[in-house]
C-alpha cells in the first residue's frame, strides 16, 4: 500500500496548477481509523485516492474543458492524529478551520466517517452557520452511541445535529437503519430527511432536494458505501442496491447548482490490493464533485 508521503498530489497536477497560492482547492488527507465495526483499512483511503487520481483524465466532456487547470488543486500534508476519537475530532476541526479560513474549497480525504464530525465543526468555525449537510451514505449514522462511544462512525449524523448551526441533514441512498435511527428521524422531520435508495431509484426526489438546498450553504459528506458495491466494493460496510453512478452525479450536480457547496469530504474507502477500480471510481467522483462546486455553483 502506498504511503501518503509518496502517493503524490491530487490529479497529479504540475506545479503551475497545484501551487498553494494560486489553487482554489485544498485537498486535506485525514487518515483516521479507530471505530470501524466490520471491514478495516480506511486509514489507507487517502493514499489510495491520491494515487488513483493521477490516472484520471483532466478533460471532462460535460464541461468540454479540463476544469482542474482552471481552478487549481493543492494537496496539503496529512493531518497527524491521536487514536482517541474525541481527540482526533478536535484535531481535525482545527486543521479544517485553518484550511477553510483561506476561503479556498477544502476537500477532506478519509478515513472512517467519524472524520466528518471534525470536518463539519472546523468548517462551521471558519465560515459560520447555518449549514446544510448533504450525506450520501448506505447508513443513517443517527445512533446516540455505538460500541461504547458516541464518536463511532455509526453516530456521525447524530453528533452533527447536536450543533444548532447545522440546519438540516439530508441523507440519500440509505439502505440500513436501526429502530433508534428511524424513530429519531421521524421525531425531527424538519432537520433530518432520509431518502432510501429505493426512493432514489424510483425517481421524483429531485424537486424536494432542490427545495431543501436552494440558497443554502452545503457541506457534502460522501460515504462511498452510498454507491452500489458494483462501483465501490472496497468499503468496510457494503450494502446491496446502492446508488448508481448517474444517480450520484445527479445529486452532486443539483446540489451544486441550487446550493452553495462550501466544503466536502469523502470517507470509508478501504482499498484492497488488486482492486484499484474502486480507488479510481472514488477519485473520479471527487473530481466531478469539485468541478460541480466551482464551475456549476449556485445559480445567478
Amino acid at each position: 500500500m502506498r504511503d501518503l508521503y509518496d502517493a503524490g498530489a491530487f490529479l497529479g497536477l504540475d506545479p503551475a496548477h497545484s501551487d498553494f497560492a494560486g489553487a482554489r482547492v485544498l485537498v486535506l488527507p485525514i487518515p483516521f481509523e479507530a471505530t470501524v465495526s466490520y471491514g478495516a483499512g480506511t486509514a489507507h483511503g487517502p493514499a489510495a485516492i491520491l494515487a488513483a487520481s493521477q490516472q484520471v483524465e483532466l478533460y471532462d466532456r460535460e464541461f468540454d474543458a479540463e476544469p482542474a487547470l482552471d481552478y487549481g488543486v493543492h494537496t496539503l500534508p496529512a493531518v497527524e492524529l491521536p487514536s482517541d476519537p474525541q481527540q482526533a475530532v478536535a484535531r481535525i476541526a482545527q486543521a479544517v478551520t485553518t484550511a477553510a479560513a483561506t476561503t479556498k474549497l477544502v476537500v477532506g480525504l478519509g478515513g472512517e466517517h467519524t472524520v466528518s464530525v471534525g470536518f463539519a465543526r472546523g468548517l462551521l468555525d471558519a465560515v459560520g452557520g447555518p449549514l446544510t449537510v448533504l450525506q450520501i451514505d448506505a447508513h443513517a449514522d443517527l445512533r446516540a452511541e455505538y460500541d461504547g462511544t458516541p464518536y463511532s462512525h455509526a453516530c456521525v449524523a447524530r453528533r452533527l445535529l447536536e450543533d444548532a448551526r447545522i440546519e438540516q441533514v439530508l441523507q440519500l441512498g440509505i439502505r440500513s437503519v436501526c429502530r433508534e435511527e428511524v424513530d429519531f428521524a421521524r421525531a425531527h422531520p424538519d432537520r433530518v430527511r432520509l431518502w432510501y435508495a429505493e426512493e432514489i431509484h424510483a425517481g421524483g426526489w429531485q424537486a424536494e432536494l432542490i427545495r431543501r438546498v436552494a440558497g443554502k450553504r452545503v457541506f457534502l459528506t460522501l460515504d462511498v458505501d452510498g454507491l452500489d458495491p458494483s462501483i465501490v466494493p472496497a468499503t468496510g460496510t457494503p450494502e446491496p442496491d446502492g446508488l448508481s453512478w448517474r444517480e450520484t452525479l445527479d445529486i452532486l450536480r443539483l446540489s451544486a447548482r441550487y446550493g452553495h457547496l462550501v466544503g466536502l469530504d469523502c470517507v470509508e474507502l478501504a482499498p484492497q490490493p488488486g482492486l484499484h477500480s474502486a480507488d479510481f471510481a472514488v477519485a473520479k467522483l471527487l473530481y466531478k464533485a469539485v468541478s460541480y462546486a466551482l464551475r456549476v455553483g449556485p445559480p445567478a
